[in-house]
């Protein structure tokens, strides 16, 4: 599939395993760094369909960090199980989009720091709380910022608060003088197959988290990938064996749409992602052994958190599609998303965007980066596919 093609016509209507936990990271106010080497004969994604918010208000700078960086530039990945590369497995850990990604950023030849700091299983709250602390730490040039399918799955979802979080991670990341990547996402209800009054309350949700995540983008001026569409959820070569997660090829998909993007900023010196995968594609079997296993292990726990709301999202639905009242269901979810919205309504300031401890025109030079953390050993995966 071209990666050209999961990157949306504007807004519309991980890695080798880190070794430690995130908070280690952020007690030591570092993490492991991966200079990822330069992938030779990669192809390159079509233009069609490829945008990346690009009105921006005037005076705002089209390029970022990379250009001007002197020691290698810094790359990090913030988010869950899809950032931190559950469904690429390449030597006993996960690898995953955003390393890929990384390996194209630099000049040929050159290496970027990419440290990962995603985790299976985190939410909105997992992001804000614990890796941010440690990604500012960093010092990053470019983050990636993908989460929310997460808190879509728990009992305490709350679009309002959701919001808030994630406003705040790409403010303090923008202040840090980051460019911020983002992206929308398929809803899990389709992409398991629930039957409808199941599934409809998930589809809400995420529809909520993702005009979330598009207002998001065009106030910090993100480079935002749209990943809900048909193009994308419908074709099952993209997907490893639980259907949640990409597989290999769509890992190499999302990482070829990406550095298109970030390449129109002039952000990606080195070549694309190769989109061909190098292992073979998940088997039935495959997919039998993972649900005997993981995704037992996942209902059961969702059985004790999701599920006892969704029984009764759904006997609702199913009340009011008796009705003919499910519009108001719909109704109920516009007005929550509404608040959400009006609390980050219009771009960002030029305070919110202003490096901390800085004033306009106070002639300071920025403090400068401290050194580049050193690479570590990949260690195992630091989560199962499914928390």
């Amino acid at each position: 599939m071209d990666p050209g093609a999961l990157a949306g016509p504007g807004r519309s209507g991980a890695s080798s395993a880190v070794v430690g936990t995130v908070a280690d990271l952020a007690a030591r106010g570092a993490a492991s760094a991966l200079a990822g080497p330069t992938v030779p004969g990669a192809a390159r994604p079509a233009d069609a369909g490829v945008s990346a918010h690009q009105d921006r208000p005037a005076g705002r700078p089209r390029t970022h960090g990379f250009a001007a960086a002197a020691a290698p530039a810094r790359f990090v990945a913030l988010g869950d199980s899809l950032s931190e590369g559950v469904g690429d497995r390449v030597a006993g850990g996960w690898r995953g989009w955003a390393a890929l990604l990384a390996q194209g950023l630099g000049p040929s030849g050159e290496g970027v720091a990419f440290t990962n700091l995603a985790v299976s299983g985190a939410q909105s709250q997992d992001v804000l709380e614990t890796q941010l602390p440690a990604a500012l730490a960093l010092r990053p040039h470019v983050a990636s910022v993908v989460v929310g399918v997460n808190d879509t799955l728990r009992r305490t979802f709350d679009i309002g608060q959701l919001a808030r979080r994630l406003d705040r991670v790409c403010r303090e990341l923008v202040q840090g003088g980051a460019v911020v990547l983002t992206a929308c996402l398929p809803d899990p209800g389709r992409m398991l197959g629930l039957p409808g009054p199941l599934a409809r309350p998930l589809a809400r949700r995420q529809r909520a988290v993702n005009a979330v995540v598009h207002a998001l983008s065009e106030r910090y001026d993100a480079v935002h990938l749209h990943l809900d569409g048909p193009r994308w959820t419908d074709d099952r070569a993209l997907w490893s064996a639980d259907r949640l997660h990409p597989g290999e090829r769509g890992h190499r998909a999302v990482a070829g749409a990406f550095h298109r993007l970030l390449k129109q900023r002039g952000l990606a010196l080195g070549p694309a992602p190769a989109p061909e995968p190098e292992q073979p594609p998940p088997t039935r079997t495959d997919a039998v052994l993972w649900l005997a296993t993981a995704g037992t292990a996942w209902v059961v726990r969702r059985c004790g958190d999701l599920l006892p709301q969704l029984l009764g999202l759904a006997a609702a639905e199913l009340r009011h599609s008796a009705t003919g009242t499910g519009d108001l269901l719909d109704a109920r979810a516009e007005r929550a998303l509404g608040r959400a919205l009006r609390t980050m309504a219009g771009p960002a300031t030029p305070a919110e965007l202003r490096p901390a401890g800085r004033t306009p025109g106070d002639g300071r030079a920025p403090t400068p980066a401290p050194p580049p953390p050193r690479p570590e050993a990949p260690g195992t995966p630091r989560a199962e596919a499914l928390r």
